[in-house]
């Protein structure tokens, strides 16, 4: 079996779709103009896929008060200070400083503007 898609609620998926695909590259393949509001997107080389809406009935988790380490969207980045700081200026807020692993692979965590954790990473072999 193979991954398909990770759903996350959040409260405002059209909103947070669009900056997703302005400002880390995903594009939508479908959505749903109505209540919930899905929207499910892919990463730029169409292998990752993640589904945004918000469903009422269910509890919204404050995604602001988990410590990144318990839950984060995890994207490659080919500039990790360039992105960073571009993430920043467009609504990110940034979770520590940019780290290196004893491995070498360097990463940066932020919140995306409704308080998901993000992490940024420029690995020094590609995970996949």
């Amino acid at each position: 079996m193979n991954l398909e898609h990770v759903a996350i609620n959040v409260p405002e998926p059209v909103q947070a779709a669009r900056w997703y695909c302005e400002h880390l590259g995903m594009r939508v393949l479908r959505r749903m103009d109505k209540s919930p509001w899905t929207h499910f997107l892919a990463d730029s080389a169409g292998t990752g896929l993640i589904e945004l809406y918000c469903d009422p009935e269910a509890p919204l988790p404050d995604y602001a008060s988990l410590p990144p380490a318990t839950l984060h969207l995890a994207f490659t980045a080919t500039d990790l200070a360039t992105d960073r700081s571009r993430l920043i200026a467009v609504g990110a807020s940034p979770i520590g400083e940019i780290m290196t692993s004893p491995r070498g692979d360097r990463s940066a965590f932020l919140h995306d503007p409704w308080g998901l954790a993000l992490q940024i990473t420029a690995r020094l072999k590609p995970m996949v």
